[in-house]
């Protein structure tokens, strides 16, 4: 009797191990952005779920890969074939006062805040690989 128990209490945690394994598996929808453009990034680029975004914002891609011309943004127009720091540089300059990290904290945590869901904070979006 003593040997079913044992046996089939390793069984049950190895089988519950399993499904630990099979649901950490990372979301396949799930995206990291790229922080290459950093020098030296202080954590991983944040996580999110571009198909979830886009059906959020009603395919509206220049929500977030907007443009802009002598600080007007131009409505309609996109910038999707680009990266973020093709326009937003490490540091603010004549050309670009609006610096990377800037970009993307003001962008996203800020269209968090306002329509009331997502992540805001640093270890929400920025999950450890």
């Amino acid at each position: 009797m003593k040997k079913w128990t044992i046996s089939t209490i390793v069984l049950m945690l190895l089988s519950a191990a399993g499904w630990m394994v099979v649901f950490a598996q990372e979301d396949p929808y799930l995206e990291r952005l790229d922080n290459w453009a950093f020098e030296t990034p202080r954590r991983p680029g944040a996580v999110f779920s571009h198909d979830d975004h886009i059906m959020d914002l009603d395919d509206d891609c220049s929500i977030c890969h907007h443009v802009y011309e002598d600080g007007e943004l131009v409505p309609g127009e996109s910038s999707e074939d680009y990266y973020c720091s093709d326009c937003h540089g490490l540091t603010a300059s004549f050309d670009n006062n609006m610096p990377l990290e800037a970009a993307y904290h003001n962008l996203c945590r800020d269209c968090h805040f306002d329509r009331g869901k997502g992540p805001v904070l640093c270890g929400e979006c920025h999950i450890k690989e």
